[in-house]
């Protein structure tokens, strides 16, 4: 243990417990804030900025002015749209501190690994019975690559198992650097088409690919796909994910994850626009022909986490 710093911080923005989804059995899933991709389906907005948010629920104020006043910036008013004007707010919280109702409430704080370790102990018991562990999640884990290096080291010292939820959207030497650490990997893939992946995330996916066939050499991995209606829903895209995952070196199962639009209200707390409007769900009718051709490419395919 003596490698692993219990005093590096980093920005998490939720503790999660009691996850049956996100690698094998009980889980506890860190969420570590920032990422680097901005999917126009993203059901946790709140964790793409690596800095904390403010969310301000209009429903819960009932106008009592308090956080207007200790704010430095005159950020929050009654005229404003959205009574938080972002371009001003700089996230300080002190705003949060005297709501009475929560109304406003900042998201993402910084933690050391002891404090974190001090969280996941609580459920270490879950870990040993039902052989599950703790998960890295975000966001984008790897953007915090050093912490979440950290976390995992801290995680295998104690005997638990650990997994990480990514996109691969990094360099190599932190893939090479952080995935040994990983016992279950759990690898977003969203789109082979580079101006598909360019137009609804912001970023190219070469890295990402590349990232990929390193990560799967390293530990044990799954592909998952969030199928999104009009992005990457058709029989030839997921064809193509697939036969690019029988090319991730041991990779036997991708999972399709149908879009749905449960993280449409965390815009609204934070002001922003849902960029999928009102794109409906996938119906399960729909996942048919897309599971067949997973299918046909040699693969175990499962319809959700």
């Amino acid at each position: 243990m003596s490698d692993i710093d219990f005093t590096a911080e980093g920005t998490i923005f939720d503790i999660q417990r009691y996850s049956i989804h996100d690698g094998p059995g009980l889980r506890t899933i860190v969420f570590l804030k920032g990422c680097p991709l901005r999917c126009r389906w993203c059901s946790n907005p709140e964790s793409q900025s690596p800095e904390p948010d403010l969310l301000f629920r209009a429903e819960a104020c009932i106008g009592c002015g308090r956080c207007i006043s200790v704010c430095p910036v005159q950020a929050l008013s009654r005229d404003n749209p959205g009574f938080v004007d972002r371009s001003k707010c700089i996230r300080c919280g002190e705003c949060t501190k005297v709501c009475p109702t929560e109304a406003l409430k900042r998201t993402g704080r910084r933690m050391t690994l002891a404090e974190v370790m001090q969280e996941l102990r609580k459920d270490a018991i879950h870990y040993r019975r039902s052989g599950g562990g703790v998960t890295l999640s975000g966001g984008e884990p790897l953007l915090q690559h050093a912490f979440a290096k950290q976390i995992l080291m801290a995680c295998h010292a104690q005997g638990w198992n650990t997994a990480m939820e990514t996109t691969g959207c990094t360099t190599r030497e932190v893939i090479r650097d952080v995935i040994p650490h990983v016992d279950h990997l759990l690898m977003d893939i969203k789109a082979i088409d580079p101006a598909v992946h360019r137009a609804h995330t912001g970023v190219d996916n070469r890295i990402i690919l590349e990232n990929a066939l390193i990560a799967a050499s390293l530990t044990h991995a799954v592909v998952r796909v969030p199928v999104v209606p009009g992005v990457n829903d058709t029989v030839a895209e997921i064809g193509a994910i697939a036969e690019f995952a029988k090319l991730m070196p041991g990779v036997e199962t991708l999972h399709l994850l149908p879009y749905h639009s449960f993280g449409e209200n965390k815009y609204r707390l934070l002001g922003r626009d849902y960029p999928m409007g009102d794109r409906p769900a996938l119906k399960p009718e729909r996942m048919a022909p897309l599971q067949a051709a997973v299918e046909a490419a040699g693969l175990r395919c499962l319809i959700g986490g």
